[in-house]
């Protein structure tokens, strides 16, 4: 299963020139936390869109080396045509048995091969505390059509060239690459390598601050210029969420996480135990929010030891449970709200990820954009009062307030336009009194950590 993947919005303007890519971070929130954790971020997979051509585009019959390729995709040559970093930039031996055991990202039905070993560059090799890194561009030709990849190789420090394994491929056209090794037990190691004349820096750790704000840990900055910055990662018993960035004046560029998380055996029985004493009474699935409690928290840095877990509602919305809860690691920090729902087959969407500031975080009314089971936006809006309300009003931007009567449960729903900027909602007693007010997110928050978009907070 696909561990699905965070980090925040970037300066657009910025990062096309760049040319590099937004923080997909879809890419930091999985499922395969039923089983062992051992998480796999994948910044993006080597896949490429092909015209079909027959005989020698198929690439069943040889292509003759003097034939030119037609270059699918335009290559910006800034980290290409920086200098090799790392401990092992100069190490021309040890690179030159690497290139003799680089491999092609598989593409189902496509028979990519490598144009030329010889022109095979080390963009960056290293030993970082126990890990030996090394990332690598290679040319790839099928049939009359070339292309780049970018692969990351590990192994343990000092390993040599039969020793690395590989840990990634993609897209040749990124400008900027990173990756992640950590484990329970273990020192890992963080690695971000992007063109010369950026400095990079990662910040590892962070905290939900009380006031609804995310606090980071102060960053690890590389060498001024240098494009690159180490780090190592002391053992930890929760899956890192690192903040990695490249900057350059007053541009600055959130990049992607990649990489690999060893760590204890997940137990569903434990989550399942959190969730039915958070459950109560109410006729819900415990197992099914247990995991859904899992995925939450997996990739926000939150354990689950001394979690303290909310049910706000649960029920059904279009034939399928849902569930709104909220998290708190320890009292003094803020709390995470999240809506999930099941879509069928065993999959689930998570419509709200919200941090909201500790102090009468369980008095505000919360909404949510809906979505299709297919993920599709739809102009519906589900909300949910707080003890006590019988209604919530609901303004959008900035017009006349709506007055939405909740049901038995607390839940209600109305219409609001797919383009709508803003949604103010007040919660109602039966007697008129006003309890409190809160935004409601836009459909997508954005990756990341929760907090650190305006988008996933409520606060300014």
């Amino acid at each position: 299963m696909n561990v699905e993947t965070m980090l925040r919005d970037g300066l657009a303007g910025q990062a096309a020139s760049l040319e590099l890519p937004e923080d997909p971070w879809p890419g930091f929130a999985g499922r395969e936390r039923r089983h062992r954790r051992r998480r796999r971020v994948r910044a993006g997979a080597f896949a490429v869109v092909l015209t079909a051509l027959v005989g020698l585009q198929s690439g069943v019959l040889p292509m003759p080396g003097w034939v030119p390729g037609i270059a699918i995709a335009a290559t910006n040559s800034a980290l290409l045509n920086s200098p090799p970093r790392g401990t092992l930039a100069g190490d021309a031996g040890w690179q030159d048995g690497m290139r003799a055991l680089i491999e092609v990202g598989n593409v189902p039905g496509e028979n990519w091969e490598i144009t030329d070993r010889r022109d095979i560059t080390f963009l960056y090799a290293s030993d970082v505390g126990d890990r030996r890194l090394a990332l690598v561009h290679v040319p790839l030709r099928l049939g009359f059509l070339t292309d780049q990849q970018l692969a990351w190789y590990t192994g343990p420090a000092g390993a040599a060239p039969a020793e690395m394994v590989p840990d990634s491929f993609s897209r040749g056209v990124e400008q900027a690459r990173s990756t992640m090794y950590a484990a329970a037990d273990a020192p890992g190691a963080i690695a971000v390598v992007g063109p010369v004349g950026w400095t990079a820096s990662i910040s590892n750790g962070h905290t939900f601050g009380a006031d609804g704000r995310v606090r980071h840990a102060p960053p690890v900055t590389g060498a001024v210029g240098s494009g690159f910055v180490e780090m190592v990662v002391p053992p930890t018993p929760v899956m890192p969420s690192p903040v990695m960035t490249l900057s350059r004046g007053d541009e600055v560029i959130t990049l992607d996480v990649s990489g690999w998380y060893d760590g204890p055996a997940h137990d569903p029985d434990a989550y399942r135990a959190v969730a039915a004493d958070a459950l109560g009474d109410r006729d819900f699935d415990p197992n099914l929010l247990g995991e859904w409690i899992s995925n939450a928290i997996a990739v926000q840095g939150l354990a689950l030891d001394g979690l303290r877990v909310e049910v706000r509602w649960t029920g059904m919305i279009d034939g399928q449970p849902t569930a709104l809860f909220t998290v708190q690691q320890r009292p003094g920090d803020g709390v995470l709200a999240f809506a999930v729902s099941a879509t069928g087959e065993g999959a689930s969407l998570e419509t709200l990820r919200l941090l909201l500031p500790e102090q009468g975080a369980a008095q505000r009314p919360i909404g949510w954009r809906k979505h299709t089971s297919t993920s599709e936006r739809t102009d519906r809006m589900v909300l949910v009062g707080p003890p006590g309300a019988t209604t919530v009003t609901v303004a959008v931007d900035g017009g006349t307030p709506a007055r939405i009567t909740l049901d038995d449960t607390g839940r209600g729903e109305t219409t609001v336009p797919l383009d709508a900027t803003s949604v103010l909602l007040v919660a109602y007693a039966a007697d008129g009194t006003e309890i409190a007010s809160s935004p409601v997110p836009p459909f997508e928050g954005g990756p990341g950590i929760i907090g650190d978009s305006p988008a996933t907070r409520v606060v300014p």
